[in-house]
C-alpha cells in the first residue's frame, strides 16, 4: 500500500469536519484537491471507506475501523516529529532520578508534574533508595540527579527541605506507657526492639538511626516499618510527614526522650554532572526546586 500520511490526514479531516468542502476549507486546499486525494486513496484500498447516503457521504464499517487507526497513526507521526525536534535541540529522551525514601512525595510529584508539561516527551525513571543506595545510584552513573540526605564527596548539592524523624511506638507498647510517666533514657530504648530501614546499597551498609539495640528488625520500606510499629513489634524513628494520620488517630505516639527526641535530616538536590546537564535535566532540577520551596 502506498497511502501517504497526507492522504490519511485528509481522510480524517473529512470525517471530523463532516464533508469534503469543510475539510478543504480547514486544510486550506481546493475541494478538487481533496477529492483527488481521496480518489487515489480509494484505489489503494480493497474496500470503500465512504458510502453515499442521499447527499452526504458516510463511513462504511471498514471506514470506521480505518478512521480509528488513522487517528492513532497521525498522533504517532506527530509525536515522532516533536521528538525529532527535541533531539535536534538537545532535549534528552529520558532522565533518571534517585530519591531517598525520606523524600516527601507531594512536592516530588508536583515537581514532576510541572516537568511533564515542559518536557512532555522525556521519559522519567525514579529510583527509590535508602541510605548508601542513593550515593551508589549517583556514583555509578545510573541517574543524572538525586534527592539525598548527604552530598557525596566531590559533588555539590542544594538543600531542598528538612525531614523530621521522630521516635514513635504503638500506644500500648511498654515504651509508650513509660514515656507517659517521664522522659526515656537511651538505655531504656536499647532494651527494646528497634525497627529500622535497610540500606538499599550493595557496596556498603549504613546503620543510620540504629541505637545499637540487640533486638533489631529491619524492613525495606517505611510503610512496612510503620505497620510493624503500629502492631507493637518495636519502636522506630519515622519521618513525621509519613505518619501524620497515625499520630492523629493515636495508633502511634511520640516518645518523650531525655535527649535526641527529634532528628532533623536535610535533603539535598545533587546533580551528577551539572556542567554537562541537558535541557531536560535542568528543567527537572528547576521544577523540583520550586516545588519544594512552595511546601
Amino acid at each position: 500500500m502506498k497511502i501517504t500520511l497526507e492522504q490519511w490526514h485528509i481522510f480524517k479531516t473529512i470525517v471530523d469536519e463532516g464533508s469534503f468542502a469543510s475539510a478543504a476549507q480547514v486544510m486550506n486546499k481546493s475541494q478538487s484537491g481533496i477529492s483527488y486525494a481521496m480518489t487515489q486513496m480509494a484505489e489503494q484500498l480493497p474496500t470503500p471507506v465512504f458510502e453515499q447516503q442521499g447527499r452526504k457521504a458516510s463511513l462504511t464499517p471498514a471506514g470506521h475501523t480505518l478512521y480509528r487507526h488513522a487517528d492513532a497513526l497521525l498522533k504517532q507521526a506527530h509525536c515522532m516529529e516533536a521528538l525529532a525536534k527535541d533531539l535536534a535541540q538537545g532535549i534528552e529522551s529520558h532522565i533518571a532520578i534517585v530519591a531517598d525514601a525520606l523524600t516527601p512525595r507531594a512536592p516530588l510529584l508536583q515537581g514532576l508534574r510541572v516537568f511533564s508539561h515542559e518536557c512532555p516527551r522525556t521519559r522519567v525513571k525514579v529510583i527509590e533508595a535508602t541510605l548508601s543506595g542513593t550515593d551508589e545510584a549517583l556514583l555509578t552513573g545510573q541517574v543524572q540527579m538525586g534527592i539525598m540526605a548527604r552530598v557525596p564527596p566531590g559533588f555539590i548539592g542544594d538543600e531542598l527541605t528538612t525531614v523530621k524523624m521522630i521516635p514513635v511506638a504503638a500506644a500500648n507498647h511498654t515504651l509508650a506507657q513509660l514515656s507517659a510517666k517521664g522522659p526515656l533514657s537511651e538505655t531504656a530504648l536499647k532494651g527494646e526492639r528497634q525497627i529500622v530501614i535497610s540500606d538499599s546499597g550493595t557496596k556498603r551498609e549504613q546503620n543510620v538511626g540504629w541505637l545499637g539495640a540487640e533486638q533489631r528488625w529491619t524492613f525495606s520500606h517505611f510503610a512496612t516499618s510503620t505497620n510493624a510499629v503500629q502492631a507493637g513489634l518495636g519502636f522506630s524513628f519515622l519521618p513525621e510527614h509519613l505518619i501524620i494520620e497515625q499520630l492523629a488517630d493515636n495508633s502511634l505516639v511520640q516518645l518523650n526522650l531525655q535527649a535526641g527526641g527529634i532528628r532533623s535530616i536535610p535533603l539535598y538536590l545533587v546533580q551528577a554532572a551539572p556542567d554537562y546537564a541537558g535541557p531536560a535535566v535542568k528543567a527537572a532540577c528547576n521544577a523540583l526546586t520550586k516545588a519544594f520551596k512552595i511546601t
